[in-house]
């Protein structure tokens, strides 16, 4: 299908469920599928896209609704069950069979999804401070780590609505990873951001996993968290480890949220150690 947008000559596109659905292919080899967070596309992986795709297929894709759309933030289908099933259907189209998933942040909670709903492609589970919702008991030890989503969340949109992105990114961006963080990004990175930031005002509501559905994850699975990062993550794996035996967390050091840009060499390095032997 045409798209109504321009579409950067470097990205390839296939129709997927009506949309056309553009991403980056390098390398050769077993996939590995990409799964951007929040604010992101494609883009976000150039730390670590070559070294990847030395040894493997790489897939990055643009999620519905992200870079290069330039959507606001209106009508439906915007979803992690939408991406989820756009990501299943991209897989199947290319006859990629099983594929490695790695997914960062709000990109976790994508691959969440694939796992439950299509796990006839699901090779391997790579969360680097991959989002999972599950029900948690809310208490005072609790309440941090439950929230914290939806407390960033709302106030971005409601920092949106003020007119003032670069603001509202900024807020955002240093909550994530720490104050000034922001700042220090470069030009390209916070270009990137403003581009994607309308699509938090289409992420509202998010799936719930339950223990029952954790228990059927048996693909092998890599948990990822940053020396830095908030303790949401830390604290969702180890409710995952209470409904299914999972390996322990691997704490990557001189981190914050963005592990694999604050320090890829450590994020490489764990990562392809896991792929080889999977």
């Amino acid at each position: 299908m045409q798209a109504s947008w321009p579409i950067p000559s470097n990205l390839n596109v296939l129709d997927i469920k009506s949309y056309p659905l553009t991403y980056v292919d390098q390398g050769s080899g077993v996939p590995v599928i990409l799964v951007h967070g929040s604010t992101a596309d494609y883009r976000v992986w150039n730390t670590v896209l070559e070294p990847l795709a030395a040894g493997y297929r790489v897939i990055a894709p643009n999620l519905r609704h992200y870079y290069p759309e330039p959507w606001k933030g209106d009508g439906g289908s915007f979803s992690a069950e939408q991406h989820s099933d756009d990501l299943a259907e991209l897989v199947r189209t290319l006859k990629l069979g099983k594929v490695h998933w790695l997914g960062w942040s709000r990109g976790g909670l994508v691959m969440v999804e694939v796992q439950k709903r299509h796990p006839d492609v699901v090779r391997t589970l790579i969360f680097e401070d991959g989002n999972i919702d599950m029900p948690v008991e809310e208490t005072e030890e609790t309440r941090e780590a439950v929230s914290f989503v939806r407390s960033i969340g709302e106030t971005m949109r409601n920092n949106i609505r003020t007119g003032d992105l670069v603001h509202a990114a900024e807020v955002f961006i240093d909550t994530i990873n720490g104050r000034g963080y922001w700042s220090r990004m470069p030009g390209s990175s916070r270009e990137m951001v403003l581009q994607n930031i309308y699509t938090v005002l289409g992420d509202v509501v998010r799936p719930v996993t339950t223990c029952e559905q954790v228990k059927r994850f048996d693909a092998p699975v890599l948990l990822l968290t940053g020396e830095r990062s908030p303790k949401r993550y830390a604290f969702f794996y180890d409710e995952m480890r209470k409904c299914r035996s999972f390996p322990q967390t691997v704490v990557i050091p001189n981190a914050s949220h963005a592990i694999h840009i604050d320090n890829p060499e450590g994020f490489l390095s764990v990562v392809l150690d896991f792929l080889k032997v999977h």
